[in-house]
């Protein structure tokens, strides 16, 4: 059977969306659906499908089996409640919401209506990102002892200028953490585990007129014992490549956007030297660095083929939706820890 996806938010990352889906065999953009009939209508013309001029007639369309959804982070619940409701299967793009209690909504919609939730974090399906993670799994690292993240990118003026919505709270949740850095926290705590306690600064240093941060430091202590920091930043110029460095008592590692620097463990592996061959330094691309627009679509497809097979095998999604509010929490600890002056317990 062919499955059919509408999207509504018709933006800049609707278009990483259709590429996804244009990609897999027997998957096909149906419909959108946006506040701005235009911008619908433009994104249909573009890619093909229906713009709908109302997200109930979209909802009501046989053709649409999966909804995902575009809009700015903050106005994600309504839709995807309502795509819920109407039967559809949901695909929420990060964050999965702006505060826990929107993402339990999302989550107890698609529940209620028997409809499977996803929350759309496309770095755990890199290949360097997969091999860290069977690393950790098969405790190579030893005892986890650190665990640390970095997104030092850059965006100018214009960028939060460029929309309503961009650096405020209302919509955009947050800053660097809520919109650039979530991939990164999620990995971190993919890889790591829970989170139990956090520390965390945060400021606005390189940009006019924004609500949010642009800059962000925290500590956290996670439920395993380790340490860990999470650096995030829109205010480092020209903008660097996203970082993750995982050590233990037997094992080293540090993934650079999607390419392996470091891979070293007390116990060798034969297979070590052809993972680094395939995914070692020199491999990464920008990944968003300092350009929005520069990413690739394939992780979303890899992620969207997930569920697909996870909606075909009546099974969740590798990332659903209590995996998507997980990193919701961290970050809003992060910011409460900044404006209290206070460590956040967690769990």
């Amino acid at each position: 059977m062919s499955i059919g996806f509408g999207i509504v938010g018709c933006g800049m990352i609707a278009r990483f969306h259709i590429q996804a889906i244009q990609a897999i065999p027997g998957a096909s953009f149906v419909a959108c659906f946006d506040q701005s009939p235009e911008r619908s209508k433009a994104l249909a013309a573009e890619c093909g499908g229906v713009a709908y001029e109302k997200i109930e007639d979209m909802l009501a369309d046989p053709h649409v089996h999966i909804v995902t959804i575009c809009t700015p982070s903050g106005s994600h619940m309504d839709p995807a409640v309502a795509a819920a409701r109407a039967g559809k299967h949901v695909l929420v793009e990060k964050p999965l919401e702006i505060t826990l209690e929107r993402c339990d909504a999302i989550i107890n919609a698609c529940e209620a209506a028997g409809v499977q939730l996803g929350a759309i974090l496309p770095s755990r399906f890199s290949p360097a990102n997969l091999a860290l993670k069977q690393a950790i799994s098969e405790g190579r690292f030893g005892r986890l002892t650190l665990g640390d993240m970095y997104v030092k990118w850059w965006r100018t003026q214009e960028y939060y200028d460029s929309g309503g919505w961009r650096g405020t709270w209302a919509l955009d949740g947050g800053g660097a953490y809520m919109n650039q850095a979530i991939h990164n926290v999620d990995l971190l705590y993919w890889l790591m585990g829970d989170v139990a306690e956090v520390c965390g600064l945060t400021a606005t240093l390189a940009h006019d007129r924004i609500e949010v941060e642009d800059v962000g430091t925290a500590c956290v202590r996670f439920a395993n014992g380790a340490l860990g920091t999470l650096e995030a930043s829109t205010s480092a110029f020209p903008g660097l490549l996203k970082k993750i460095e995982i050590h233990g008592t037997t094992g080293s590692a540090i993934v650079e956007q999607d390419s392996i620097l470091l891979w070293e463990f007390q116990e060798k592996r034969p297979e070590d030297e052809q993972l680094l061959a395939n995914y070692g330094a020199g491999n990464a691309v920008s990944g968003g660095a300092s350009d929005p627009k520069a990413i690739s679509f394939v992780g979303h497809q890899k992620q969207f083929e997930d569920f697909i097979a996870a909606i075909n095998a009546g099974d969740k999604p590798a990332i659903d939706g209590y995996e998507g509010r997980k990193s919701v929490e961290i970050i809003l600890a992060i910011y409460k820890s900044s404006n209290t002056g206070q460590r956040i317990t967690l769990r």
